[in-house]
């Protein structure tokens, strides 16, 4: 009935002019063709559309129209309505001529804005099944595009060349910036051992085959934040170009999922690749998706393996990304929630520092202790100090920077409590713990005659800063929290008596954690003390050595 329909609207269209038209003749043509398309008669709807008797509609209203069938297609039935509509639309695009580069625009903006509205299968067997049409959707896209990719190219082969400013070439490098950006940046691409044939990783391989063949240099895409010169005119406009995200994605292709490397020229050193890829790294390791989170760190990681150990120069710690991304790794060893996430960016962290060299290796630490505002980092960084010191300390290993006058600053940071006895031990554990291993370890392993590290000549400067008011603070604590823990007991025998469970309060850093057993409260007061015992033994083995130091021989 809708074919009929439609056809005698043909029928009696081609016998007047294009301005004897009726806004119901053109909303009777748009409803029969959308209704022919929904009922599988596509083939007959495009038969009308080439034939040149047909001047129903200009080819840009027959798109408009086309358009607004793929916008208003609701979330269940994009995928149906995208895929149905390709085929008329490329019709419709290819009869522009010369002129279509906006339209073509326009329609990739469209189809993508749509496409990316649909969910993305995360499992092997979510690609394989595709039930939201996403995969569908990414492969006739390619389709689509095709005729117009192979125009650009023909133009190279004419004029040798790709003009930058071909209209055409920019709307398929944003269709190509875009789909990177979504739906390829939310996609984890399955390996080809894991899956054989998958849609989604073909999509990828063709947006960077595309790319080249218009002639964007992926090597170029790669580096253009660290060439880029802020003071070229035009550079928003670049920046709107090329966005961060979508080069973000094309960077993790490349270096972590190994797309299209037969066409990306091993030629760039490490140490580069790695200056370009943090600016991607410190984009996607400062969102909150733990799909962005976990390409950053492998990105990161696949950067770094690369690079030889001890090999980073300092200067490299003045560009801003080397300081960020540290920062962002911080916030997802010690915030983010998933365990899986937080275990690789602490193996991440660790391999980051074995790749400077020695200077940068001291100032990544000094900064990180003035910085990260986290017990559990500053213990790791200072466990990686003493790692360094000891290194520094075996035969023909010497440095200037983790022996002698420079190590001493260093050790200042490291051994002082924030606010002196005050100092909240309980939540500083992991940072005091650390330094007093660092601290013994230099006392007994450095002897008091060779003094490499400096840390005779400091340590009446340790003891009156450091030593002595831990103590001070260690003993005020453990006097509170075993005060504590006697009258929690004492309570406990006098609420057993009573018929009703009571509760308590106990007050940690500064927080109350409400409705405690007498049980729980007794549990988390004995850690406390137990905490408090460990430190003291380190601490008084310490002053034992520095006691027998200071003895005088009889």
């Amino acid at each position: 009935m809708a074919l009929e329909q439609l056809c005698d609207v043909v029928q009696r269209c081609q016998a007047i002019k294009d301005e004897g038209f009726s806004p119901e003749d053109y909303d009777l043509f748009f409803t029969a063709g959308r209704t022919c398309l929904e009922q599988g008669n596509s083939a007959q709807v495009l038969s009308i559309l080439v034939d040149e008797k047909n001047k129903i509609c200009s080819p840009k209203e027959l798109l408009v129209g086309l358009l607004e069938q793929v916008e208003e297609a609701d979330t269940g039935s994009i995928a149906e309505t995208v895929t149905l509509l390709l085929k008329p639309l490329q019709t419709v695009l290819l009869r522009l001529g010369m002129k279509k580069a906006s339209s073509v625009g326009m329609a990739l903006s469209t189809l993508l804005s749509q496409v990316a509205r649909l969910p993305v299968p995360v499992t092997k067997e979510q690609e394989e099944d595709d039930v939201f049409g996403l995969c569908h959707c990414c492969t006739a896209l390619l389709q689509f595009v095709k005729p117009f990719v192979e125009e650009v190219k023909e133009g190279v082969k004419d004029n040798n060349r790709i003009s930058k400013d071909n209209e055409l070439r920019v709307e398929l490098l944003k269709f190509c910036m875009k789909s990177l950006s979504k739906p390829l940046l939310e996609v984890q691409l399955k390996d080809p051992d894991t899956l054989l044939k998958s849609p989604l990783r073909d999509f990828a391989t063709e947006i960077l085959i595309i790319l080249s063949s218009i002639g964007e240099s992926l090597p170029d895409l790669l580096s253009r934040n660290v060439l880029k010169r802020r003071e070229v005119p035009g550079f928003l406009e670049e920046e709107v170009r090329y966005p961060k995200e979508s080069l973000a994605c094309l960077s993790h292709l490349l270096f972590v999922d190994h797309i299209a490397v037969d066409i990306f020229p091993a030629v760039l050193s490490p140490i580069f690749v790695l200056q370009c890829n943090m600016e991607y790294i410190e984009l996607l390791l400062s969102r909150t998706e733990e799909s962005h989170l976990l390409k950053g760190l492998v990105l990161y990681e696949k950067s770094l393996i690369r690079v030889e150990d001890n090999s980073l120069p300092v200067d490299l710690l003045e560009l801003k990304t080397f300081f960020s991304v540290p920062q962002n790794l911080v916030k997802v060893m010690t915030l983010c929630p998933d365990q899986t996430l937080r275990t690789k960016g602490l193996k991440v962290f660790q391999l980051s520092i074995d790749k400077f060299n020695t200077e940068a290796k001291y100032k990544f630490f000094k900064g990180m202790l003035k910085t990260s505002h986290h017990a559990g980092v500053e213990g790791y960084i200072i466990k990686n100090i003493k790692n360094q010191i000891d290194f520094s300390l075996k035969p023909c290993n010497g440095n200037d920077w983790f022996l002698g006058k420079h190590l001493l600053p260093l050790l200042r940071l490291v051994l002082c409590l924030p606010h002196g006895p005050e100092t909240d031990l309980l939540q500083n554990l992991d940072r005091i713990m650390e330094s007093l291993n660092l601290l013994r370890y230099m006392l007994i392993r450095d002897k008091e005659w060779e003094n490499e590290t400096g840390i005779w000549t400091e340590l009446y400067k340790i003891e009156d800063n450091y030593l002595k008011p831990l103590r001070t603070g260690l003993n005020m604590s453990k006097a509170h929290y075993e005060a504590e823990l006697k009258s929690a007991k004492e309570n406990k025998k006098i609420s057993s008596k009573d018929s009703k469970a009571s509760v308590c309060t106990v007050t940690v850093d500064n927080e109350k954690l409400p409705n405690m057993t007498p049980e729980m409260q007794i549990q988390v007061l004995q850690s406390a003390v137990f905490t408090f015992d460990l430190i003291e033994s380190v601490l008084t083995r310490i002053e034992e050595i520095i006691e027998t130091k200071e003895r005088p021989l009889s």
